[in-house]
């Protein structure tokens, strides 16, 4: 399904494939909790464990955005359909477990090398990452396109694993088929970049003719989403390019009510350097501004409740809310 042209630049860029259409890349905050080097803002924010994330997609090159700051080959995408047979959730899990356990095969010390090696990887870690707990769906595409992505879902809920979804909000029909067959994940993210049509049409170059009112249908169920898992409206700030937007995001806060929102800094990193350089990448302290201006302008009870300054990343919410997850 993936052409080899394709296929090839994803492994260059270390992606492991999944199937027909999945794939799994390991986060470079999971190579660092191993290794005793920090952990991501995710487990800083809600109490996953970095370790234990496994960074997946059941798209990996489909999506119907092009979108300025991602680090795939958009020029790549391959639709925003999924064509021909698909792989089923199971097969999609259990592969990711296995391509990921191989990729993490490097930080294994061996008793006999144990003495000599200069690997600072923590072994209790790495054989608690032999089996994620947490399941990060949202590494490159559109999660949503997979058509039994609810089903997907349901079975890592019934695994026992934590599921954090990242959409772009392009498939309303797809957010509320979720939340009517409660198959919804633990967290669910709409990724916010533009805060007006003609901005949003420059930024994502969409392919859907309609998608910034999709966008804003995704926004207005969002409140509803609410009273069935935790939602998440993202930010995804760029110097330059959206970060005076106060108003215009404190306006699609205010209709999406989310539980939290994330702030996270643009990484010139992948084919993004291509399109938008270093200078775009803004700073932890124009962040921070930007998040004390953002919790002025929508007033009420929220407050900043969180930073991890290494991922530039902040949380937003109110006081009374619980971000940590009941980890078993």
């Amino acid at each position: 399904m993936i052409p080899k042209k394709v296929r090839d630049i994803l492994k260059k860029q270390h992606y492991g494939l999944v199937g027909k259409h999945s794939a799994v890349q390991i986060c470079r905050w999971t190579k660092r909790s191993i290794r005793g080097e920090g952990v991501c803002y995710k487990e800083k924010f809600y109490g996953i464990k970095s370790h234990q994330c496994c960074q997946m997609t059941p798209a990996v090159v489909w999506c119907p955005n092009k979108c300025l700051h991602c680090w795939r080959a958009v020029e790549l995408t391959l639709g925003d359909k999924l064509q021909g047979k698909i792989d089923s959730p199971k097969e999609i899990i259990e592969e990711c477990i296995k391509v990921q356990k191989k990729l993490l095969e490097g930080f294994k010390i061996l008793p006999e090398t144990r003495k000599i090696t200069k690997s600072r990887a923590d072994m209790k870690k790495w054989e608690e990452a032999q089996e994620p707990m947490q399941f990060a769906i949202s590494l490159s595409g559109e999660p949503t396109v997979y058509p039994k992505i609810g089903e997907l879902i349901k079975e890592l809920t019934k695994r026992g694993k934590t599921t954090f979804l990242v959409t772009n909000g392009l498939y309303p029909e797809v957010l509320k088929k979720l939340e009517k067959e409660n198959k919804l994940p633990t967290q669910l993210y709409i990724s916010v970049n533009s805060t007006n049509k003609e901005s949003y049409e420059k930024f994502h170059r969409s392919s859907k003719t309609d998608a910034w009112k999709k966008f804003n249908n995704s926004l207005e169920i969002f409140p509803l989403l609410r009273k069935k898992t935790r939602t998440i409206f993202r930010i995804n700030l760029i110097k330059d390019l959206n970060i005076k937007e106060i108003g215009g995001y404190s306006r699609l806060i205010k209709k999406a009510d989310p539980l939290f929102i994330e702030v996270k800094g643009f990484m010139s990193v992948g084919f993004a350097r291509q399109r938008l350089g270093y200078e775009k990448m803004p700073r932890y302290e124009e962040m921070k501004e930007f998040c004390k201006k953002l919790v002025e302008n929508l007033g009420g009870d929220f407050v900043i409740l969180d930073s991890h300054e290494r991922s530039r990343a902040f949380v937003i919410g109110r006081k009374k809310e619980r971000r940590r997850l009941k980890i078993k």
